[in-house]
């Protein structure tokens, strides 16, 4: 490897407001400027969005800026994935066919610089939590996401809007580690260590940048947000950082 891979997560554009989402989409864009000449590959760990919803030939408006700048990185060479989060699951092909991102509805399992990697944006996994589980599975199900669709976006988008505000993002809740044993992600990359190694388990979701030690060198990485913290991780071909982006 001789450039670094990039991971990010949880910007939340759209909330709470249109001001706010622009100042924090300007930022974004000037870490992007920043990390393009050493990336060869960025992951987007979902929910980069507060609410999307691609409807066969609409798409919410804005964020602009981002879009160009993700197509700018594509045209050079870069390999972008975009992980569909609790947010942002109704992405489907347009970010693949305007840039060439790569959608992961799922988990995705790489191996880069001898490492093993398992990247989830972490909505669902682990114990707990039921309530959303059930709802994840409704807002996943095709029939239901082809019934939303029958809706004319400016209701659609409407309602989906308003239940984006009621999000953790949206209300700004303040998040508290809970402790190795209690923080259900790390509990869940444990489960899966019993099955197979894994040298890194990186996740969004959480709003709460975190490098935990899982033992027998293995490693949680949460990539935090960008509401508050303007976290991401790097891997150099050696090891995966939390970085903190001031510009």
């Amino acid at each position: 490897m001789d450039k670094n891979i990039y991971f990010a997560s949880d910007f939340h554009l759209g909330s709470p407001d249109f001001a706010a989402s622009r100042e924090r989409e300007d930022r974004i864009v000037r870490w992007l400027d920043e990390i393009t000449p050493s990336c060869s590959e960025l992951f987007l760990m979902g929910d980069v969005f507060d609410f999307w919803f691609e409807y066969r030939k609409v798409v919410p408006k804005g964020f602009i800026r981002l879009q160009g700048k993700l197509a700018f990185m594509a045209d050079a060479g870069i390999r972008i994935y975009f992980f569909k989060g609790n947010h942002d699951m109704w992405v489907r092909d347009y970010f693949t066919r305007e840039m060439g991102v790569e959608i992961v509805s799922d988990e995705l399992v790489i191996e880069r610089g001898g490492k093993r990697l398992f990247l989830h944006h972490g909505d669902g996994l682990g114990p707990g939590d039921g309530k959303y589980k059930f709802l994840r599975k409704i807002f996943r199900n095709p029939l239901c996401q082809w019934l939303f669709g029958l809706l004319p976006p400016r209701i659609g988008i409407g309602i989906a809007t308003a239940w984006a505000n009621h999000s953790r993002a949206a209300s700004r809740a303040e998040e508290v580690f809970q402790g190795v044993d209690n923080e259900w992600l790390a509990v869940y990359a444990k489960e899966r260590l019993t099955d197979s190694h894994y040298d890194y388990f990186i996740f969004g979701h959480r709003h709460l940048p975190l490098d935990i030690d899982l033992g027998n060198g293995s490693r949680y990485i949460n990539t935090g947000e960008w509401l508050k913290s303007y976290s991401y991780a790097v891997f150099d071909g050696k090891e995966v950082r939390l970085r903190y982006f001031n510009g």
